[in-house]
C-alpha cells in the first residue's frame, strides 16, 4: 500500500510514522507513506497556498491551484483508489471504513487548513471526505495520522499477532470485553474465575456476553 499525504506542515506528521506499529509496517515494506509539502506546488513567490474568500468573511481559504497541481502531478505517476480530504463535515471514520481502505493500493490524503479548501477541489478532485469526530482541529494532519493508524495496523503483518487486531473493539460491531493480567488478585480485587478456568469455550462465551453488556452500557447505538 502507498499513502501520499498532502500537507502544509509535513514536520507535524513525522513523529507518528517514526514509532511503534506504523514504523514497523513501513520498515517491513507493507506500506509506503510519503509526506508531500503542498507549498512545493505553489506558483507564488512566497509559496503561499491560501487566499481571502470571495464574498468576504473571516479566515483564509486553501487555494485551488497548488492543490490541483499536486494531485494531478501525483496522478501522472500512478492510479489512486481514493483521494481523501480530512474534513469536519465528512463521513465519520469507523472500523468499516478503515477495513475497506486497508484493502486498497494507493491513497491520497489531503489535510485541510484555515477555513477549508476551495469548494471546486471537493467537487472535482476529492473522491472521499472523512471526519474523525464532531469537533474542529487546527488542521487535518492529526486526523490524517489517525486515519493512517487505523488503516495500517490491520494490514496483514503489521501486528505480529494478527488475531489481536481482529478482536479489537468495533471489528464485530461490539465493544471489546474487559481484559485482565497477572496477578490474579491485587488489593483484594480478583480476576473473574472463568478466565482462570482454562475452559476456552466458557471463556469465549463470557467474553461475548461481556462485549454485549459493555456495548449496551456504553454505546447502545451500536446494537441498532
Amino acid at each position: 500500500m502507498r499513502i501520499d499525504i498532502i500537507t502544509v506542515l509535513p514536520q507535524l506528521l513525522e513523529s507518528p510514522f517514526s514509532h511503534s506499529i506504523l514504523k514497523r509496517a513501513i520498515d517491513k515494506g507493507l506500506v509506503e507513506v510519503n509526506l508531500i509539502n503542498l507549498r512545493d506546488y505553489s506558483t507564488h513567490k512566497q509559496k503561499s497556498v491560501d487566499d481571502y474568500p470571495f464574498g468576504g468573511g473571516a479566515g483564509m481559504v486553501m487555494s485551488i491551484e497548488p492543490i490541483s497541481n499536486c494531485i494531478l502531478s501525483l496522478k501522472k505517476e500512478r492510479e489512486y483508489d481514493e483521494v481523501i480530504y480530512t474534513s469536519p463535515d465528512g463521513e465519520v471514520l469507523n472500523q468499516r471504513i478503515s477495513n475497506k481502505l486497508s484493502s486498497l493500493n494507493n491513497l491520497i490524503i489531503l489535510c485541510g487548513h484555515y477555513k477549508g479548501i476551495d469548494q471546486r477541489v471537493r467537487d472535482h478532485l476529492i473522491t472521499k471526505e472523512i471526519s474523525i469526530g464532531d469537533y474542529v482541529l487546527s488542521g487535518g494532519e492529526l486526523a490524517a495520522a489517525v486515519i493512517c493508524d487505523s488503516i495500517i495496523r490491520i494490514i496483514p503483518g503489521a501486528i505480529s499477532d494478527e488475531t489481536s487486531a481482529l478482536t479489537d473493539s468495533f471489528q464485530d460491531g461490539l465493544l471489546a470485553p474487559p481484559v485482565y493480567t497477572r496477578p490474579a488478585e491485587y488489593n483484594g480485587w480478583k480476576v473473574p474465575e472463568v478466565l482462570l478456568s482454562g475452559h476456552f469455550a466458557k471463556i469465549e462465551d463470557w467474553r461475548h456476553e461481556q462485549s454485549i453488556l459493555n456495548t449496551k452500557a456504553r454505546r447502545p447505538d451500536l446494537l441498532k
